[in-house]
């Protein structure tokens, strides 16, 4: 342990962001990174703790307390070497992970735990800037062939993790460009794509091979696949978003929140936008119907557009701004949290049920609603009734269903296959093994777990890594 009492002599210090007039002017990230002697300096609070709660916190088992120490003692270098033997790409965690890692700090006992995200992404950032990073190659080859299917954080790193340890991958994306909602999904502002190309270089250098506008079941027979692969990993994320199936749906204006996202981040690339297709916020009312990350980044993505305004509706209560530590800590708690996109501007509303959309000469133009009461049923479950006399209305003119996903899309492969799936609709497959009922063929990611966060599909890959090796090899010496 670096410093004995540096959780008791230094405060907690994050980065910092360009002002909300600034950074609503563009779709850069506008992160503003602290300098090296602060973060070694965050390094020196970490208390050490004879039980790491943080390990719980993390889906990769980042090896929190000595990555921490290593910073402080100005061993970068390790630390780095540390940080990515559990995680494959740490700058995408320390941009878009919630940071479970530090709600389960001890530290947050007192609303005041380690600043680990922003420790995580200086390090891995750093060793870019001193080129420590390079391709991981396996000169021991095992002539066995693997697919993965999907290029999200899962497929990339079952993948990266596949090919160091001697196999020969291709990655199959139905889309146009490498990285999933990653690319696609998550808006610049957030992650920009330089981080993903840096990461297709060095993984091509190790081998990986990735093949673009390959839809496997459309483009490509699931049949030629089992004839030229020895296993099959499919990592095609949970893709199929909930709906609103209310009066007045089919309007025009109404539209799924990665429809707009995914726009947005072509514009950022440069793609040119059919105006037949366009989506954009421009001088309209935009109204987000879901509260969580995906109606948050709609919210930011609004807001850079020139939306007129933005109002974000959420059919739960609103939860409260802090959670009782006696009863959630180290668990992730449920509380208010307001991202940097709810703080550029927009209008919060909690238990708020859409009951129907009117529109005028086929657009949408107005949303009707009600407020709910959540209460506890005899059987414990919560309970949604509508209050009697609520009924209320906002006037709009485009509409972001950003309800969340229900499953992966079953129909053409999954359908064509007959892969047994959970109740859910998402891939059966065990967190141990990775296999599915079909021969060959494991799943990891969203597509067998469900809509979750980033840091849980990068372990999902790795670990569905391991058990392909295994499989292929009798025995895996990639980590767990």
């Amino acid at each position: 342990m670096g410093k004995v009492t540096g959780f008791k002599e230094l405060e907690r210090v994050e980065r910092d962001y360009e002002p909300v007039e600034d950074r609503i002017k563009h779709f850069k990230e506008f992160l503003i990174p602290l300098d090296q002697k602060k973060v070694s300096e965050q390094g020196a609070r970490c208390m050490d703790c004879g039980i790491p709660y943080c390990h719980q916190g993390c889906p990769v088992n980042n090896l929190i307390p000595d990555w921490n120490d290593l910073i402080y003692n100005n061993k970068w270098k390790e630390a780095l070497d540390l940080l990515h033997s559990t995680n494959n790409f740490p700058e995408f965690t320390g941009r878009i992970c919630p940071a479970p890692c530090e709600a389960s700090c001890t530290l947050n006992i007192t609303d005041n735990p380690v600043a680990i995200k922003t420790i995580e992404c200086s390090i891995v950032d750093k060793g870019w800037e001193e080129g420590w990073i390079k391709p991981v190659i396996s000169y021991k080859k095992t002539g066995k062939k693997v697919a993965v299917i999907g290029s999200g954080p899962s497929g990339l790193s079952c993948s990266q993790q596949l090919a160091r340890a001697g196999h020969s991958i291709v990655v199959f994306e139905k889309n146009a460009r490498i990285g999933g909602l990653l690319r696609i999904g998550i808006p610049d502002f957030k992650m920009e794509k330089h981080l993903i190309d840096r990461r297709m270089s060095q993984m091509e250098a190790e081998g990986v091979e990735f093949k673009v506008n390959s839809y496997i079941g459309k483009d490509i027979k699931i049949e030629e696949l089992n004839k030229d692969f020895d296993a099959i990993a499919f990592c095609g994320g949970s893709e199929n978003p909930r709906d609103l199936p209310v009066n007045g749906r089919k309007l025009k204006g109404i539209h799924f929140a990665m429809e707009f996202l995914s726009q947005q981040n072509d514009r950022v690339a440069g793609n040119i936008i059919d105006p037949k297709t366009e989506i954009t916020a421009k001088g309209k009312n935009v109204l987000v119907i879901g509260g969580g990350d995906t109606g948050s980044d709609c919210v930011g993505t609004s807001n850079r557009q020139g939306a007129k305004s933005v109002t974000q509706l959420e059919l739960l209560d609103q939860p409260p701004e802090r959670e009782n530590k006696a009863l959630t800590w180290p668990n992730w708690p449920l509380k208010l949290r307001t991202s940097t996109s709810h703080e550029e501007g927009c209008d919060r509303n909690w238990s708020v049920l859409t009951k129907s959309f009117e529109g005028n000469e086929g657009k949408v133009k107005k949303l009707n609603c009600v407020k709910v009461e959540w209460s506890k049923d005899n059987d414990g479950s919560m309970k949604m009734r509508e209050v009697k006399g609520s009924e209320f209305s906002f006037e709009t003119d485009l509409v972001l269903l950003a309800m969340g996903f229900v499953h992966p899309i079953h129909e053409g492969l999954i359908n064509s296959l007959g892969i047994k799936l959970t109740p859910a609709g998402n891939l059966d497959a065990n967190d141990t093994e990775y296999k599915t009922s079909i021969d060959k063929f494991f799943a990891a990611g969203d597509s067998r777990r469900g809509q979750s966060l980033v840091v849980w599909a990068i372990r999902e890959g790795r670990q569905c890594a391991r058990s392909i090796d295994k499989f292929l090899m009798g025995k895996s010496e990639l980590p767990n």
